[in-house]
């Protein structure tokens, strides 16, 4: 995904904090879903959606409502007029999301690019830039984040939540040898009671 943005700057954290390096992109797109969402503060139909957005993002992403933040990130490519709507705009929504720069030219790209003619809109990308949805904005409105699930499918992300290999092993060798111990602790046990068993018998026949 970080193609996309080769050479282009985004900006983070809704201050002028800037990922304009390769790897710093690639941490922060590297297998999840990608939103682009076109909109505009000042847009009436964008007034509308943006809440109903902003929502959607959150319960996804923010540990108050899940426990482990879905793969999901979204860029802002304004058609606001200017960069103080902009920031306002941004100022109103999530921390997690990402900006185009007021003014770039990588917002006139990504328009022509996913053929996008009207604000609101929604394109859903795969980690590797495929599109999955031209304009989600309806099915977002109409599913909420139950759409996440197949958007989550079609882009084949890799379950972040496996465990780590050496986890893995570790967990193998305690599955294999805890019924071994657990065995031997019932066979102790066992000997344990006859022993007694028997010296009980010894003490009375003496």
């Amino acid at each position: 995904m970080a193609a996309l943005f080769t050479g282009k700057i985004l900006m983070a954290n809704r201050e002028r904090d800037e990922m304009e390096t390769e790897r710093e992109l690639g941490r922060a797109l590297e297998n999840k879903v990608l939103l682009l969402y076109f909109g505009s503060g000042q847009c009436p139909r964008c007034r509308r959606f943006s809440p109903i957005l902003k929502d959607f993002f959150i319960r996804l992403t923010d540990e108050f409502y899940v426990e482990r933040a879905s793969q999901l990130v979204l860029v802002y490519v304004s058609r606001d007029e200017t960069e103080e709507e902009q920031r306002t705009f941004l100022r109103s929504m999530p921390k997690r999301w990402l900006a185009v720069p007021f003014g770039d030219s990588l917002k006139r790209e990504l328009e022509l690019r996913f053929s996008v003619a009207e604000v609101p809109t929604v394109v859903v990308l795969k980690p590797n830039g495929d599109v999955i949805v031209g304009n989600a904005v309806e099915e977002i409105q109409r599913m909420g984040t139950a759409c996440f699930r197949n958007w989550q499918e079609a882009a084949e992300l890799v379950d972040r939540n496996f465990l780590l290999a050496e986890d893995f092993e570790d967990w193998s060798r305690r599955s294999i040898t805890d019924p071994i111990r657990r065995l031997k602790y019932k066979l102790d046990k066992k000997t344990e009671a006859k022993n007694k068993e028997r010296k009980e018998e010894g003490e009375e026949f003496s």
